[in-house]
């Protein structure tokens, strides 16, 4: 019977792990593994950034040709002159330029198609105003195409 019961080396003595013991190496093990814990997040937050990488801010941009308050004059300012060169109202010359092209292609038009009313002959011309260059709404619109 003495065979089947648990038995001890006779030159191991074991010692008592009280609470207090098995407390304490619990709160060391923590200890180590939050400080590796951040040792690991320190390294991860180091960011290294090559110096060709950095880039000058425009915002803080001393120009020497004056300030601006809003989009137009910061345009100005910084020379993109191509860009405010456009008409703002160019509804406002459209009347006068469609009476110009009218005078000038009326006769051509005449010509063309003897047969055709005044009022058919508008009409080709209102088609051929659509597409004009000298449309005023139409040189917005080819400008952005070049």
């Amino acid at each position: 019977m003495s065979s089947l019961g648990n038995k001890k080396p006779a030159g191991a003595a074991t010692q008592k792990v009280t609470r207090a013991h098995i407390h304490i190496r619990k709160e060391d093990e923590e200890r180590i593994n939050r400080e590796l814990e951040e040792k690991r997040k320190q390294e991860a937050q180091k960011i290294e950034v090559a110096g060709d990488l950095l880039v000058e801010n425009l915002n803080k941009l001393e120009v020497e040709e004056g300030e601006a308050r809003n989009v137009d004059d910061a345009l100005k300012v910084l020379g993109e002159e191509k860009a405010l060169d456009d008409d703002k109202h160019p509804e406002k010359r459209m009347r006068a330029a469609y009476l110009a092209f009218e005078e000038a292609r009326l006769p051509e038009l005449k010509l063309n198609h003897p047969t055709f009313r005044l009022s058919q002959l508008k009409q080709i011309l209102k088609k051929e105003w659509q597409k004009s260059p000298e449309n005023p709404l139409n040189a917005r619109l080819l400008a952005l195409n070049s």
